[in-house]
């Protein structure tokens, strides 16, 4: 005769095998998709480089022109690890802020990172800020001050939430939406002081890897991965903060010092990518959606395949950006993901709303 209880454990067992494999299978393809990427992103632009000469400059091999050379090396390599990197942290935040605050609709945007990071930016041009720090480096103060900017802002926002008294997602939402909302009236004011820097501010906001090289990848990749190994140590506490603060609890867990410690983790993360890329949306808002549905809702598998299928889609996102307009003019790479994650997320929107009423 069958044990009931075996059957039982094998039943549920069952779905988060399969989600886990599919989770492996989707995870490789993406880093195998990535590394392919990186290559074919070295070889598209203006300057046209065949894919031999790519292979031969990143195997250091001899003969090669100095101009392809810096191309490779110093140009579009540099600007796809900075691009791939900045996806994968804004879909890491996204999952992580989308676990804390148990809403479909968290995202860099909701707790203010953003938008902090775009008044910082404005400040920064509208003072002059956009000189060289280091000689030939290419990096300013902007990106500093982008991130103070956001940093500030998530803790003006945790403040208004603690102000409301205990802890309450709505609230911290609410105070996200106000310390936006805020901020934009405020950059809306610097643009009015300073007509000149107008186009450089709304360029910026808009999202763009133009003219960004290693400088900055050596900028963000310290916050970046402070910010995501905090979020991906604490994921096991994700899972238990979706049963409830009562249960996770019960369950051992510091509810309060888990949630802020998430919350920083993945707004400091969020921030550095907003310091060197300007504000790019729907990135961590679509791919940890698109994730769950593909794998399911445990967070560490989540949040590392999300990693990886961001990144992608950040870098082809900058690629498209590059290339589609004649004569090497750019579009910001926030109207490519736009175009691409609104019609998509109304999709899922759709499906969502469907299975309900079913």
């Amino acid at each position: 005769m069958s044990n009931p209880g075996t059957h039982s454990s094998r039943d549920r067992s069952s779905p988060i095998r399969g989600a886990s494999s599919r989770g492996l299978v989707l995870g490789v393809a993406a880093l195998l998709l990535s590394v392919l990427s990186f290559l074919a992103a070295c070889t598209m632009g203006p300057f046209h480089v065949p894919l031999s000469t790519v292979w031969d400059v990143l195997t250091g091999a001899h003969g090669v022109d100095d101009t392809a050379r810096v191309v490779v090396l110093d140009i579009r390599l540099s600007r796809a690890v900075l691009a791939w990197l900045a996806g994968a942290v804004l879909a890491v935040a996204g999952a992580a802020y989308q676990g804390v605050l148990r809403n479909p609709l968290a995202d860099p945007f909701t707790l203010g990172v953003s938008s902090g990071g775009a008044f910082g930016a404005a400040i920064a041009i509208h003072i002059g800020l956009t000189g060289s720090l280091l000689a030939g480096s290419g990096l300013t103060a902007l990106p500093l001050a982008a991130l103070a900017g956001s940093l500030c802002a998530l803790l003006v926002v945790l403040m208004l939430g603690r102000l409301a008294g205990p802890f309450r997602r709505e609230t911290l939402v609410l105070a996200g939406i106000v310390v936006t909302t805020f901020l934009s009236a405020c950059i809306a004011f610097v643009k009015s002081l300073d007509e000149e820097a107008v186009s450089a501010i709304v360029f910026w906001i808009m999202g763009s890897f133009q003219g960004r090289g290693w400088a900055h990848v050596l900028l963000f990749a310290p916050y970046a991965a402070i910010g995501t190994a905090v979020v991906f140590l604490l994921s096991k506490e994700l899972d238990i903060l979706a049963l409830g603060d009562t249960q996770a609890s019960q369950l051992g867990v510091n509810v309060d010092r888990s949630r802020m410690l998430l919350l920083f983790g993945a707004s400091f993360a969020a921030a550095a990518a907003v310091a060197v890329s300007g504000i790019i949306g729907f990135v961590g808002l679509v791919v940890p959606h698109l994730v769950r549905l593909a794998i399911g809702g445990a967070h560490r598998p989540l949040l590392a395949v999300s990693a990886l299928v961001g990144g992608l889609l950040l870098l082809w996102s900058d690629v498209l950006a590059r290339i589609v307009l004649p004569g090497g003019a750019e579009l910001p790479v926030g109207v490519v993901t736009a175009l691409f994650g609104g019609p998509f997320f109304c999709v899922l929107l759709a499906r969502r709303a469907r299975r309900e009423n079913a």
